[in-house]
């Protein structure tokens, strides 16, 4: 993983020179910064943490990692969503068997959602029968008889041809296909996984730290992988993603720059619309509204992509400027957020630029 800082530009107020270490994080700015999270252009080949009581990010390029497992009291495996992974269900328990590719499990705009139950729920809420009520993965039983194989779609890889201006190319080649099966290990997990015609299956054990969401794994690199920062160290995450978008029905659609919130570990979000008659310059502490914090707390897509507008054959991308966000951190310090542009100076879409500041 590549530790990154995200560069600073004070509006109004001059803030203190500081180095951004452990020992010696920034001062949290009271009147505005302005942040670029480091997304990496139109292919958006990384996933970006942010802090924002110490204005630090962590950056991990998205192919890094396949699946999560869970490290509360529950048994719950995520997949990959912002590499469009599916997965689904098989009958058997024998991973030994050889499968067959099945071309429905994919993540498209035709795919309806609500029935096919090949990925996570959105929400980022784990509890559910499986099937995309809660994980794609059925809860992990301590019966090992009743954990089936998982025929799984790999997705994308990271796009690497340019665009054209404006515009995202965020998948690149197929990444094949595998069958998995996931039991329980004590506290922990064992991950079995082959390509789908091997007779023989690898095996790895992969142990809970209750310090962060997840412990994920990849099956290239054959072990667990650093992901997230710790859970009481990350507010917002920007990534692809796979989302639930109702055009009629409830339809599985691939988005670029997108922004969830660290529910799992205590961050909660609400959109405050121009419209409302309160402006960004003029909101504070006494203005934040707790009760609309309530749906973050089981919906992780409160930002999503509503704060931008993704353009089309006739127009740019362009961010909307009638709304932001109210940030709560899980040590309860609240912050307001707006985007200035999705764009860099070229036109290049992936180079975000937001404005925040700690409500006082």
């Amino acid at each position: 993983m590549k530790k990154t800082i995200f560069s600073l530009t004070i509006a109004l107020l001059t803030l203190a020179s500081c180095s951004s270490t452990e020992s010696d994080p920034i001062e949290i700015p009271t009147v505005g910064a302005t942040l670029n999270p480091e997304v990496g252009g139109p292919n958006q080949p990384n996933q970006v943490y942010l802090d924002l009581s110490t204005g630090k990010s962590e950056v991990v390029n998205r192919e890094t990692w396949d699946f999560g497992f869970a490290t509360g009291t529950d048994f719950r495996v995520i997949i990959n969503g912002s590499l469009k992974m599916a997965v689904k269900k098989l009958e058997t328990s024998d991973i030994t068997a050889p499968q067959e590719i099945d071309t429905k499990i994919t993540v498209g705009q035709g795919d309806v959602a609500s029935t096919t139950g090949y990925v996570d729920n959105p929400t980022g809420v784990l509890t559910g029968n499986g099937q995309g009520i809660g994980t794609a993965i059925a809860e992990v039983s301590a019966n090992d008889a009743d954990n089936k194989v998982y025929l799984v779609n790999m997705g994308f890889a990271v796009s690497t041809e340019k665009p054209a201006k404006g515009a995202v190319n965020v998948y690149g080649a197929a990444r094949g296909w595998k069958k998995v099966r996931v039991l329980r290990n004590a506290n922990g997990y064992k991950i079995q996984y082959a390509d789908l015609a091997s007779t023989t299956f690898q095996e790895r054990t992969i142990a809970k730290d209750d310090n962060f969401n997840f412990t994920f794994f990849s099956i290239k690199a054959e072990k667990t992988v650093t992901v997230e920062p710790l859970k009481s160290k990350w507010d917002l995450n920007f990534t692809t993603f796979t989302n639930y978008v109702n055009f009629g029905s409830e339809v599985l659609y691939g988005y670029s720059d997108f922004v969830i919130s660290n529910r799992k570990g205590g961050t909660q979000v609400y959109e405050v619309l121009v419209a409302d008659q309160i402006t960004y310059e003029g909101f504070v502490l006494s203005h934040v509204d707790p009760s609309k914090f309530e749906i973050s707390k089981t919906d992780q897509r409160i930002i999503g992509g509503n704060w931008r507008s993704g353009g089309g054959p006739s127009s740019l991308p362009s961010i909307k400027t009638d709304r932001f966000y109210i940030v709560k951190d899980e040590a309860n310090n609240n912050y307001k957020v707006k985007f200035l542009t999705m764009t860099n100076d070229a036109g290049e879409r992936g180079n975000p630029v937001l404005e925040y500041a700690l409500l006082k």
